[in-house]
This record gives structure tokens, sequence and C-alpha cells, in this order.
């Protein structure tokens, strides 16, 4: 196992973000000559001189974190289950943004894309896959692209995959994580055989078309995530909202 020091790290935090030493030094009201201290070591950054310099560079809660303990100082921010106590208000906010939300789907993940949460509009589309895909963690990229999850489901299956494949390739490329670089090779890599897009004739979102009975359902989505969060899971939560794309998708769920 590699045991980087803070220095190394924020280097290559840095060159992730594509920032010169100058680049980073101006966003942080520092000079660059302690910017390249830093980097080699050669001076040690005090907690906030960490977290400035985290904080220019976008590095998320989990990662500020081992910075500090890279940097010989305890961890700032906490990461508590969802269900915490101390997470009691959050928790609540999440339960009336998918209760409003119905009749149409809602669902809540954490960065690994494994669902924490969901409203009820889910449910009749999750009893049409099969039972071992909802054990927990269930994880919504498996599946939405799994043939006995909702794949079956999806008429554009192939530009889902890639809306997929995007999202995921530029959350690693924000902050790289080793469990969701396995998920995305298993089953994001692109292959010589990849269907091509179904062509989808929109000017606004690609949306995901499913077929249930005789109706195709046309849906977008968006994503909501918390503003200046102070604990991890808070930080790594997002909640995706699914519309009706088209009249005739509104009727089917209001009725």
């Amino acid at each position: 196992m590699i045991v980087y020091t803070v220095g190394e790290l924020l280097r290559q935090w840095r060159q992730r973000r594509g920032l010169s030493q100058l680049d980073l030094a101006i966003a942080a009201d520092v000079s660059a000559r302690h910017v390249s201290l830093v980097e080699t070591g050669k001076s040690k950054p005090s907690v906030d001189m960490i977290l400035r310099l985290a904080d220019q560079l976008h590095v998320p809660l989990r990662d500020r974190n081992r910075l500090l303990l890279a940097g010989g100082f305890a961890p700032r921010y906490a990461e508590r289950p969802l269900d915490d106590n101390a997470l009691l208000a959050v928790h609540d906010a999440i339960r009336r943004v998918l209760r409003a939300h119905e009749p149409y789907p809602a669902v809540v993940f954490d960065r690994r894309w494994n669902i924490v949460m969901t409203n009820r509009a889910v449910d009749p589309f999750f009893a049409q896959v099969a039972p071992d895909l909802l054990r927990p963690p269930v994880n919504l990229v498996r599946l939405g692209l799994d043939p006995r999850g909702l794949a079956r489901m999806v008429v554009n299956l192939a530009d889902v995959r890639a809306v997929f494949r995007t999202r995921i390739s530029r959350q690693l490329a924000t902050a790289p994580d080793p469990e969701l670089t396995a998920l995305y090779e298993e089953l994001l890599a692109p292959e010589p055989d990849d269907a091509p897009s179904q062509g989808i004739d929109t000017n606004v979102v690609i949306p995901m078309i499913l077929r249930v009975g005789e109706r195709e359902l046309r849906l977008f989505s968006t994503i909501t995530t918390f503003g200046t969060p102070m604990d991890i899971t808070i930080d790594e939560v997002a909640i995706e909202s699914y519309y009706p794309a088209d009249a005739v998708s509104a009727a089917y769920f209001t009725g």
C-alpha cells in the first residue's frame, strides 16, 4: 500500500483539476512558491491551509479527511448513516422530497450508485426485476442494465447505457474510487460491438423509454444534491427525480 504525503496528495488533486501551481495559488490567495513548498514537503501546511487549498480544488469531504490525516491532523468531517439522529432533519427533508414527487418515481443513491431510499412510485417497476437484484445494497446502474432487471423494459438501452457511462466517467475524473471503477469496467466499459444509439428525436434531453405492457413511457430526470454539506454522507448522496416527457407518460402515472 502506497502512503502519500499531504503535499503529494494535493499535487495529485491539482493535476486532476488541470491547474498549475500559479492557478491554485491565485485561487487560494497564497504565493505560488508556498504551493510548491507544500507539494514538495518542504513546508508543513496548517489545517486551515489544507482546507483552503482543498476548497479551491473542489476535493470531496471524504478526501479532505484523507488530506488532513496525511498532514498529521484529525479528520474534520463525520460520516453517519442517513438514519442517524444527527441527520434526522436531512432524512425527513429527503422523505418529503420523495413523497412530494409522487406519483412520479424518485430514488436516492450514494456515491457508488447504491440506492438508499425510494418513493412508492418506484415499487411497480421494482416488482418486475429478479429478487436477487433487490438484495441490499441495490445498485442503480446494475439494476438498470441487467437483463433480469429494468434493462428488459428499456427500449433505448444503448442511450441509457451511454448516459450512465458519461456520468460515471465524469464522476471518476472528479473523484477516483476503486469500487466505482470496478462497476464501470464491469457494466459500462465501451466494447466494439456496442449497439448504436437509437437516435431519439429530441433537442432538449435524452429520455429513458420504458415499455410497460402496450405503452411506451418516456421519462427524463433531474439530480438534486445538498449545498454546503459538512457530513460525508450528505456530501455524497443525490436524489434522482423522474418526470414524464409527454402527455401519454404523464397520464400513465396520474391515472
